[in-house]
């Protein structure tokens, strides 16, 4: 069995939300960690865990950083975490996978599933080898009582309940 760790400085785990309907605003967590155990060199029995720490948010905008940390969505101080555990990543066909497993926002664990593409490996400069991968997927935030919710004046949702998923992450193999 094959242990890969997230390499975090080549690795992004960002989020979309659709901000009155016309545009999109684009989040990120800066600190997060993944393990990946396979023993197939496909990838194709994977096993992946990973947590993102909330208060590394950011949006761009201290603001809305602080909006989304509070009991509105996160609640950053009384859950921390969010997490990702796998139950199953298959493939599907070529480079294209299937992960599914269960998230954890708050207090609440849902099974959500997400679209990978397997990027290929290769060893970098100094010896190590290296897989990266591209993840797709969408939540709806109410399931996880991320609540906060306001209509406009003209009847615009102010943020959509859909969130989409977008991460583009780089593992190293552990020795």
């Amino acid at each position: 069995m094959a242990i890969w760790k997230i390499d975090p400085s080549h690795s992004e785990v960002q989020f979309k939300v659709k901000h009155l309907v016309i545009s999109t605003v684009t989040g990120d967590f800066k600190q997060f960690d993944a393990t990946l155990e396979s023993a197939s060199e496909d990838f194709s029995d994977a096993k992946v865990s990973f947590t993102a720490d909330i208060n590394s948010i950011s949006t761009g905008n201290d603001q809305r950083d602080g909006h989304l940390k509070s009991d509105d969505f996160f609640n950053a101080e009384k859950f921390p975490q969010l997490s990702f555990t796998s139950t199953g990543f298959k493939k599907v066909h070529g480079e294209n996978y299937q992960l599914e497993g269960n998230l954890t926002i708050r207090d609440i664990t849902k099974p959500v599933s997400l679209d990978v593409v397997y990027g290929g490996s290769t060893k970098d400069g100094y010896g190590n080898h290296k897989a990266g991968f591209e993840l797709a997927g969408k939540i709806n935030r109410q399931d996880f009582n991320l609540k906060w919710s306001a209509v406009t004046e003209v009847g615009s949702i102010v943020v959509s309940d859909e969130v989409r998923l977008v991460m583009n992450v780089q593992f190293a193999k552990q020795s």
